[in-house]
C-alpha cells in the first residue's frame, strides 16, 4: 500500500497557510482533477479524492491541529465507532461532490457517473454535532477507559419514527421531481455546457412530500430527549484532543442523517505529577542529611508509589528517571518516563543545639569551600585585566 502524502504537500501550501489560502489551493486542484474534465482517468480521480481528503482535514481547525501533532497516524484511531478527525474509512465520491458543491456554489453538483447523486440526495438533512468535555485522571489516560455519557439532544420522534408523517400513507409523490429526488439543470461553465444533478428543493431528495403531518412533532420528525452513549477512549490521549463518535449527535429532520458527538479530552490536575508530552515530572524534596548521606525515598507514580535510591552527595537540581513509568503514546510508540527533579530542603529555623552542630560541621574539611584560593586568584587576575 502506497504511503500517504503529506496533506500540505497535496494542496501545495505551507504549513502555516491560512484558511483562505488552503481553500484557494483546493479549488485549483479540484478543477484540475475533476472527473468531468478527465473522463476515464483513474489517476486524476485518485488525485481528486486525495485533494478532497487533504482539504477536509486542513479546513477544520480541530482536525488540522491533531494532524499537525500526530500526522496521518493520529487521524484514524477508532473511538466508539468514530475516529480522531479524518475520514474513518467512509469518504465517498458523493461526499466529495457535496463538499465540492459547497465551495463552488453548486456549479458542479453530483453529475458524476450518472445518477450517483440520487444516493446522496436521501441524506441531505443532517443533524447538528454535539460537543461534550470529559475529564480524565492520569490513571485513566494511562490505561484507557470506557465512559458512559448521558447526552441531552434531539432524537427521532417516537410516534412517527422520525419521518414526520402521521402514517405510512400520509405521502404523495413530489410533483417537482416526479419522485426521483433530484432535478437536472443545464448550465454553461468554463468547462463548457454541463448537466448538473441537484437535490430537489421541494422534497429534500426523498421523492415524496408529506400530506398529513405527525401530530406529536408537527412534521419535523424530531423531539427533545436523551441517550446514554458509551465512548471508548484509548490510552495516551492528551488535553484538547477530540474523539468523534459518528451518528450520536442531534437527530435530523424527517429521518435524515444524525450529527456526530465530539468528545473533547480534559486532564484533571495532579498536584504531584505534571505532564510533559508522554513524560511526567515530579519535584522531589529531600533533607540536607539525605542529600549528604544518601538513602531511599518514595516518589509518586501513576498507579501508586515507588522507592528510589538517593546517592550520597546529591545536589539540588539532580535529575533522576524512572524509565517507562510515564504515559503511553496515543499511537502506540512506547511509553514516556517519570522525571524526578531533586530539591534540597533547607530548614528555616534551628535550635541552639542544631546550630552548634552545624557550626562544628562547617569547620570540618569537607564542609569548607576548597575552591576559595583558586577563586581568589581568578578574581585578582580579572581586576588586573580591567586595570590594564
Amino acid at each position: 500500500m502506497a504511503e500517504k502524502r503529506d496533506y500540505y504537500e497535496v494542496l501545495g501550501v505551507e504549513r502555516n497557510a491560512d484558511a483562505d489560502t488552503i481553500k484557494k489551493a483546493y479549488r485549483k486542484a479540484a478543477i484540475k482533477y475533476h472527473p468531468d474534465k478527465n473522463p476515464g482517468d483513474k489517476e486524476a480521480e485518485e488525485k481528486f479524492k486525495e485533494a478532497a481528503e487533504a482539504y477536509d482535514v486542513l479546513s477544520n481547525e480541530e482536525k488540522r491541529a491533531h494532524y499537525d501533532r500526530f500526522g496521518h497516524a493520529g487521524m484514524g484511531g477508532a473511538a466508539g465507532g468514530g475516529g480522531f478527525g479524518g475520514f474513518s474509512g467512509g469518504f465517498s465520491m458523493e461526499d466529495i461532490f457535496e463538499q465540492f458543491g459547497d465551495i463552488f456554489g453548486g456549479a458542479f453538483g453530483g453529475g458524476f457517473s450518472g445518477g450517483r447523486s440520487r444516493g446522496r440526495s436521501q441524506r441531505v438533512n443532517r443533524g447538528s454535532d454535539i460537543r461534550v468535555t470529559v475529564r480524565l485522571t492520569l490513571q485513566e489516560i494511562s490505561e484507557g477507559v470506557t465512559k458512559k455519557l448521558k447526552i441531552n439532544k434531539t432524537v427521532a420522534c417516537d410516534k412517527c419514527g422520525g419521518s414526520g408523517a402521521k402514517s405510512a400513507s400520509s405521502y404523495a409523490t413530489c410533483s417537482q421531481c416526479n419522485g426521483s429526488g433530484y432535478v437536472v439543470t443545464v448550465q454553461n461553465s468554463f468547462f463548457g455546457r454541463m448537466q448538473t444533478q441537484s437535490v430537489c428543493p421541494t422534497c429534500g431528495g426523498s421523492g415524496r412530500v408529506i400530506t398529513e403531518k405527525c401530530d406529536k412533532c408537527g412534521g419535523d420528525g424530531t423531539e427533545r430527549g436523551s441517550e446514554i452513549v458509551e465512548v471508548k477512549i484509548p490510552s495516551g490521549v492528551a488535553e484538547g484532543m477530540a474523539l468523534t463518535v459518528r451518528g450520536k449527535g442531534n437527530a435530523a429532520r424527517n429521518g435524515g442523517q444524525n450529527g456526530d458527538l465530539l468528545v473533547v479530552i480534559e486532564e484533571e490536575h495532579n498536584p504531584q505529577l505534571v505532564r510533559d508530552g508522554n513524560d511526567l515530572v515530579h519535584q522531589l524534596n529531600i533533607t540536607v542529611t539525605t542529600a549528604i548521606l544518601g538513602g531511599e525515598v518514595e516518589v509518586p507514580t501513576i498507579d501508586g508509589r515507588a522507592r528510589i535510591k538517593i546517592a550520597p552527595g546529591t545536589h539540588a537540581g539532580k535529575i533522576l528517571r524512572l524509565r517507562g513509568k510515564g504515559l503511553p503514546d496515543v499511537n502506540g510508540y512506547g511509553r514516556g518516563d517519570i522525571t524526578v527533579i531533586v530539591d534540597v530542603t533547607i530548614p528555616d529555623e534551628l535550635t541552639k543545639e542544631e546550630r552548634r552542630l552545624v557550626e562544628e560541621l562547617s569547620e570540618q574539611p569537607h564542609f569548607k569551600r576548597a575552591a576559595e584560593p583558586e577563586e581568589q586568584n581568578i578574581l585578582e587576575r580579572m581586576k588586573s585585566f580591567f586595570r590594564g
